[in-house]
């Protein structure tokens, strides 16, 4: 009976030790991590570094009736696009049974992928800083064709 209470004690022992070194790695990962997102933000207000070119910088949305059987504008599309041009264009189509969602790659200011008009417009529209909110109406001027948006139309 004493074997097993002390094989027991070591087995818990042994598991305590695996757990606290677990969580001791992974509080010096987040630590590292915080430390990195703190350094940058210093970076960038002071002024003293590039700007941070990953981060989110230009963000539009439009609504809009996808569907001849839905109204009040349930559809959306939405550009969330970084310093670069880097970023995605989300849609999602709502009907009344069913809702599909689209995500499209955008690089260097122009989408992988062929676009909707009113993605096309939305995507624009962030590249100009016009969001956040943005309808098909609004004039926007056209960048152009490309190889990579070959339906790129005002």
């Amino acid at each position: 009976m004493l074997v097993a209470v002390a094989v027991a004690g070591v087995v818990a022992g042994v598991a305590g030790l695996s757990i606290a070194v677990v969580a001791h790695n992974r509080v010096n990962q987040v630590v590292d991590e915080c430390g990195e997102m703190l350094r940058r933000q210093l970076q960038v207000a002071s002024g003293s570094g590039a700007m941070d070119e990953r981060a989110l910088r230009d963000l539009a949305i439009v609504h809009y009736d996808a569907l001849k059987e839905m109204s009040g504008h349930r559809s959306f599309s939405l550009a969330l696009i970084n310093a670069v041009g880097d970023g995605v264009v989300v849609s999602s189509i709502n009907g009344r049974t069913e809702t599909r969602t689209y995500a499209k790659a955008v690089q260097a200011g122009h989408a992988v992928e062929t676009l909707s008009p009113e993605e096309n417009q939305v995507l624009r529209a962030a590249r100009l800083g016009k969001g956040p909110v943005i309808s098909m109406d609004d004039p926007l001027p056209d960048f152009g064709s490309s190889e990579r948006t070959p339906t790129a139309r005002a």
